[in-house]
């Protein structure tokens, strides 16, 4: 990192990650300045959202590190760019990835354009994702901890913004940063990482999209057509789910798990099944790739994750103007539409695209 003084903004969210790459920067010589983004205007009170004590959490890091902290709004943008394509998608029977939208959307788009409108060179933040450049153009890199990494999340993002971020995390384990935030005397050393969607916290989901989507009761089935309970709502199942269904202990079938195999949306139906093999798939096709190579015909194999953590498997891709159809060497389980695949090459993140059809 640079020994310049470099104007940063950086996301300053009141978790420890964050807290440590602003403390990283400033050390290196960056001109520093923290900011706190609201994406999520609460209405049901203070007992799932955090954003109180989590402002309050950021004000106390800045004066700690001795930068200034802004506070930005981006709730109406977040409703509209990410908060309706997710409800949009779930009445759809599609699962989709808010996390990856608030990325493209608002961290590396309003949050960026707003770092340009305030005079910083380049925003920062403490995503576990590294950046380095081949033949002399940006390349997002996988973190050094495997575990955390987060690359998935930022395969959708586009190369010249992603080109605009410093991501200070990238060579670092999260025990290491904890044990940064620790030394530095950071109260958050140990605060718990935010799990699940932001705006739904610790809540179940169900109860969250029970405010947004209407209840469309209708048939769950086996594979061999038999009715074997009552769903409340396709939007309120994913592919793969195994708890929630409320069809366990029947007596003319094994004791085995049931898993939701599918969802059809002209009939209504919920398609279960006790067969764990069924839910594996080999190819998909997916829609609205975003690339962050020069010529992506050039990896026609290559590795492929479908899903966060996932570590990713050998595919071949075969690449159709906008299409692009993902053929895994092995079967893959629970490929969701609505999702997203993202695409390595060893330790380079290639982009990604929006899963749109699972082919059997």
């Amino acid at each position: 990192m640079s020994t310049t003084n470099e104007s940063i903004l950086v996301g300053l969210s009141g978790g420890v990650d964050s807290a440590v790459a602003a403390l990283l920067l400033k050390e290196a010589g960056y001109a520093v300045t923290g900011a706190f983004m609201k994406n999520w205007d609460e209405d049901d009170g203070t007992e799932y959202c955090t954003a109180i004590a989590d402002y309050e959490d950021a004000q106390r890091i800045a004066a700690q590190i001795e930068i200034p902290l802004l506070e930005v709004n981006f709730s109406p943008e977040y409703w509209d760019r990410v908060f309706a394509v997710f409800l949009r998608e779930y009445r759809a029977g599609r699962t989709p990835n808010p996390d990856v939208l608030c990325n493209s959307e608002i961290k590396f788009g309003l949050f960026l354009d707003y770092a340009s409108s305030i005079g910083a060179s380049r925003i920062a933040t403490g995503h576990y994702a590294g950046r380095s450049a081949f033949d002399g153009d940006f390349a997002l890199l996988r973190a050094a901890d495997s575990q955390k990494d987060q690359t998935y999340f930022l395969q959708a993002v586009t190369r010249d913004r992603l080109s605009q971020c410093l991501f200070p995390l990238s060579e670092l384990t999260k025990d290491e940063v904890r044990a940064i935030a620790r030394k530095q005397g950071f109260h958050v050393y140990d605060k718990k990482d935010s799990t699940g969607i932001c705006f739904i916290g610790e809540r179940r989901f169900k109860d969250f999209l029970n405010r947004y989507i209407d209840r469309q009761p209708g048939l769950i089935v086996d594979t061999d057509e038999n009715e074997i309970g009552v769903h409340d709502g396709l939007a309120f199942f994913t592919l793969g789910q195994r708890q929630g269904l409320g069809i366990g202990g029947r007596r003319d079938s094994a004791q085995s798990p049931w898993y939701v195999l599918e969802k059809r949306e002209a009939r209504n139906e919920l398609v279960v099944t006790q067969d764990e093999a069924e839910l594996m798939n080999s190819t998909l096709i997916a829609c609205e790739p975003n690339w962050l190579v020069d010529d992506p015909s050039r990896y026609g194999r290559c590795e492929a994750a479908v899903r966060y953590r996932q570590r990713a498997k050998t595919c071949s891709l075969v690449l159709d103007d906008d299409r692009v159809k993902v053929e895994f060497d092995s079967p893959q389980r629970a490929i969701t539409p609505g999702q997203y695949v993202a695409f390595y090459k060893q330790n380079r993140c290639l982009g990604g695209a929006l899963i749109e059809e699972v082919v059997a």
